[in-house]
Formats: structure tokens, sequence, C-alpha cells
């Protein structure tokens, strides 16, 4: 499998993103190759508490039983202050992403840790400042990662749920059955 294959897409609301993650889950896509980073929380709410014990993470705040929902199915989770973008929840496999970026955000220059997470799966520069310019306006990212072929099958389900935009990252070459 090539590291370099995913479809991002972005949601205004969360219970959008909760929709799309439900019709993945029905589609039969591997929930350990899903991942979703937002704010949470807008400006006018208070997060009250969040810790972890474990694999399971707890937050609380006005859509908490919407990130709390996302513990339970989704592996690793974190709180991340990112400077631009405020304090940001992760959770899947962007959470290693976002921890290496760190390590490595020296040689990704400009970008920042979440920058340099989605770049080294090979999301294009271009594409990376439009989702974070998306996390900037309190909207959601929902990140697929797998082959080529589940890829695609997490775009078609995807293509289904309204989302904002959606982008589909590839190495591999997607073959389509006629």
């Amino acid at each position: 499998m090539s590291p370099n294959n995913s479809v991002v897409a972005i949601y205004r609301q969360h219970s959008d993103a909760d929709l799309a993650i439900k019709e993945l889950q029905r589609g039969g896509v591997d929930l350990h190759k899903l991942s979703i980073v937002g704010k949470g929380y807008h400006t006018d709410e208070q997060a009250v508490g969040y810790y972890t014990a474990g694999d399971r993470m707890k937050y609380w705040g006005k859509v908490g039983a919407f990130w709390g929902g996302f513990w339970g199915l989704l592996f690793g989770s974190a709180l991340f202050i990112i400077p631009g973008l405020g304090p940001i929840l992760a959770a899947g496999p962007v959470v290693a992403w976002i921890v290496a970026g760190l390590e490595g955000a020296v040689e990704v220059g400009a970008l920042g840790a979440l920058g340099a997470g989605l770049y080294s799966i090979g999301i294009p520069k271009d594409s990376i400042l439009k989702y974070e310019t998306a996390l900037k306006t309190d909207q959601f990212l929902l990140i697929v990662h797998g082959t080529a072929a589940e890829v695609a099958q997490a775009r078609d389900i995807i293509k289904t749920t309204n989302p904002v935009q959606f982008s589909l990252h590839s190495d591999e070459p997607v073959v389509v059955a006629a």
C-alpha cells in the first residue's frame, strides 16, 4: 500500500461529519483508517474538561456528546493547541501524523504541526492551506487513508453525504469496474 492515498472531506457542522462517519461505517470502511479533526467548540462555549484513559478520551462542552462518540469508535485521540488554529481535537491516525509532523517540522518549512502531518501522507501544501482555513472557520475535516481501492470506496460514500467539498489524494491509479 502506498502511504499516500487519502480522501479528505470538509463538513460545516459536527452533525454532518457524524452522519458521514455513520455512512462510512455502514458501507464497510475500516474505522481504523478514519480520522476526524475539528475545534470541538466555538468561542461562546466553554471546555469543562479533558482527560485520557488508555485509548479513550472524554471531553465536555457544547458538542461533548459528538466528540465522545468518536473516542469510542476511533483509535488515538488528542487535544492540540496549534498556533494560528487554536485548540484542535483530533481522533484516529491523524494524531500520530501530527506528532510525527511535530518531530519533522523543520523539514516542511512554514507548515504547522497539522500541516506537516498531512504533508507526510502525501497531501499537497495548497490543499493543506485549504484544510487549515476550514478548521479556522470551525468546520470539520474527515480523512480516510488506505489503499487506492479503500480510498475510492470511501470517496464514493462521502459523495452521498453532502460535504462542503472533498478531495482525493492518491499516488496509485484507481481502477473502476465497468
